[in-house]
């Protein structure tokens, strides 16, 4: 069946007018700032953050133990350690960093063309994860999502292809930002409350307000490079 699949997938390049740039580019937006859409599609950003604590703990070390996601858009990922040193920070940091970097990795395989390479790059990222979840409503979730990126894979032609990418690239830059308010605005209602700001407050002794300000200032400017590399890359029709 791998076989048969491998042998499926035509590598498409794709120059995309900058009408579909743009208009992907309000439609993600859209996504973003309207709630009753934001709340489903924010399980996408949920995957990313954890997908990023799991791909930073195992780059530093780490034992990855399990990831769960759970229904209200929250996650958890656990890995086991040493409590303490740059392999901590580093996993605590990457979660709220991971949809910008994503987003930014995606801006560049769009800017040479490579759709294709873009989709099933995340689906192998969705299956490694998928081995490691431990919660129903994870399977669940990465299930579906990648269902729906192995469809457009194999079934799509290049134009729906690239709307695709372009879509989820600009929603993985924009929808980025968002937690960080969501964030800030969960320590001032619960400071007693474990984010990953706090656990790098700990870990580094500098206040969790200024892990937070970090997170802010780092995605809001990878969404304003984002921003600017996609819609100087399509072409006039």
């Amino acid at each position: 069946m791998l076989a048969d699949i491998w042998d499926s997938i035509e590598v498409h390049r794709v120059d995309p007018p900058f009408e579909l740039v743009l208009t992907t580019g309000l439609v993600a937006l859209a996504c973003v700032v309207i709630d009753a859409v934001w709340r489903p599609a924010r399980n996408v950003v949920t995957i990313v953050h954890e997908g990023g604590h799991a791909v930073a703990a195992l780059l530093t070390g780490r034992r990855l133990t399990g990831i769960r996601l759970h229904s209200d858009t929250s996650g958890l990922t656990l890995s086991v350690g040493k409590p303490t040193g740059i392999g901590m920070i580093v996993t605590a940091a990457a979660g709220y960093l991971s949809p910008s970097f994503v987003g930014l990795i995606g801006v560049v395989l769009l800017a040479f063309g490579q759709v294709t390479v873009m989709l099933w790059a995340g689906l192998v990222v969705l299956v490694g994860m998928l081995v490691m979840i431990r919660n129903v409503y994870g399977v669940l979730s990465l299930l579906v999502v990648g269902a729906v990126v192995l469809g457009v894979s194999l079934r799509a032609d290049p134009d729906v292809q690239a709307a695709f990418g372009y879509g989820m690239t600009w929603f993985l830059l924009l929808g980025a930002v968002r937690p960080i308010t969501e964030l800030q605005r969960h320590r001032r209602r619960h400071p007693g409350a474990r984010s990953d700001a706090d656990i790098l407050a700990r870990l580094t002794r500098l206040p969790a307000a200024v892990w937070v300000t970090i997170f802010a200032l780092t995605t809001f400017a990878a969404a304003l490079a984002g921003t600017y590399l996609l819609l100087t890359s399509g072409t006039s029709s």
